[in-house]
């Protein structure tokens, strides 16, 4: 029980102390990205059960992307042509209620970013068949989310499960592109996949997993994706995320992240 408190007093210090941190900048930036593929995979998974109860025409779907503009999330399907229509739009506000939710089946027009979106997404497809790079699990499914924020230009890569009752952790991917939704890079962010089942009454409470150097020094935004959401369905707590220099500890109830160092960790648990 002492050691308990103590880590809790730590987590309560490095909250504290976090704005003072050099590694603030790099944390919050996690943190921002990972809430904007935590809405992405929402809005998609809400916007998917509403489109495919009222569209009736389900041999014109081509495939289907959700991004955020300032509240608003957004689930699109497009059809299957070669310059594809919007076939379905649902919009989100931040609670993600179903009854708050707005539908049109109305075809358009995809507009200038939904456009970049589906370059970026088609582009990431070709590469997951091409290159040996990715790897597929069974009973698993990929889970891509193109971004724009800012100046940056990404294709997150998750791997998902097709079973009730399972999170997955790693078998993750990142794509860069250029301003001109051209690939510039692209990397494997956790090399190995760590599934945790979970179901029945009884809460997980506290997991733990542990970072390559070449995945990075902290919680990845596809961690904090993954944990917002499935740790309310597994009655989560928190997630320890360790790594060769620091510890990041992702409080699931409060959606707060606390980082700590290495160093500090190690002496706790000697006392």
């Amino acid at each position: 029980m002492r050691r308990i408190n103590y880590i809790l007093l730590i987590i309560l210090i490095c909250q504290i102390t976090f704005g003072q941190s050099k590694t603030e900048k790099e944390t919050l930036k996690i943190v921002e990205e990972g809430k904007i593929l935590y809405k992405s995979e929402m809005a998609s998974w809400y916007g998917t059960d509403i489109f495919m109860e009222k569209y009736k025409e389900k041999e014109k779907i081509g495939g289907y992307f959700s991004y955020s503009i300032n509240e608003i999330s957004k689930c699109i399907f497009y059809s299957k042509e070669e310059k594809p229509k919007v076939i379905g739009t649902m919009d989100f506000d931040i609670t993600f209620k179903i009854k708050n939710a707005k539908t049109d089946l109305n075809e358009r027009d995809l507009d200038k970013t939904e456009l970049d979106l589906f370059e970026m997404k088609n582009v990431a497809l070709k590469i997951i068949k091409s290159d040996t790079i990715f790897k597929s699990y069974k009973n698993t499914n990929y889970n891509l989310i193109p971004i724009i924020n800012g100046k940056d230009r990404k294709v997150y890569i998750l791997t998902g499960p097709k079973n009730n009752g399972v999170i997955i952790f790693g078998n993750d991917y990142l794509l860069n592109f250029d301003e001109n939704n051209k690939l510039l890079n692209r990397k494997q962010l956790h090399r190995n996949i760590i599934p945790i089942e979970f179901g029945g009454k009884d809460e997980i409470g506290e997991t733990i997993h542990s970072h390559r150097p070449e995945t990075g020094e902290f919680i990845t935004s596809t961690d904090i994706c993954t944990l917002m959401l499935y740790s309310k369905f597994a009655k989560m707590k928190r997630h320890t995320v360790m790594s060769q220099n620091f510890v990041s500890i992702w409080d699931c109830e409060k959606e707060i992240l606390s980082v700590m160092t290495r160093k500090a960790w190690d002496k706790i648990g000697k006392e």
